[in-house]
């Protein structure tokens, strides 16, 4: 068994975790454990971020928790995620896919609240970030991210 430092321990349940989350996240058939599994490992990733991670893994780990509150329609929680994660990008200069991304977890999340006049102004904001992402495969896919929510709204 290898032997990890605390730091390496960390790093290593919060990649994992993230990843468990987003396989989750793009899992078609998701059951109500499948849920709350996608929730709690979330929550782990972040956690495990905070203990040794900088803005830039706290940012995209409350992105991801907004993103499965959204999936789960729990507008308040996608909300509060969205925001943290936007606040950070904010605060720290954190800019291009990471902020564009941000705000679009806040659109998303008043997608969710059945804001539309919100969510248009956050959609906005995003689609201006989003134009500042520099590498191409990054902006094409946070453009049809972007454009999920709109299909949502319109839905």
């Amino acid at each position: 068994m290898e032997k990890l430092t605390l730091k390496e321990w960390h790093r290593k349940q919060a990649v994992d975790t993230f990843n468990k989350t987003w396989d989750l996240i793009e899992k078609k058939d998701r059951t109500k454990e499948d849920a709350l599994e996608m929730i709690h490992t979330a929550h782990a990733s972040r956690f495990h971020w905070g203990q040794i991670g900088e803005p830039l893994h706290f940012a995209r780990g409350e992105w991801q928790l907004s993103r499965v509150y959204a999936i789960l329609n729990m507008s308040e929680s996608a909300m509060f995620h969205g925001k943290q994660s936007l606040e950070l990008c904010l605060e720290h200069n954190i800019t291009d896919f990471d902020l564009a991304f941000a705000y679009e977890a806040v659109a998303r999340a008043y997608s969710v609240k059945n804001d539309e006049r919100s969510m248009q102004e956050y959609y906005d904001l995003a689609q201006r970030a989003g134009q500042q992402i520099l590498k191409k495969e990054d902006k094409e896919y946070f453009i049809s991210e972007l454009n999920s929510i709109k299909l949502r709204s319109r839905a």
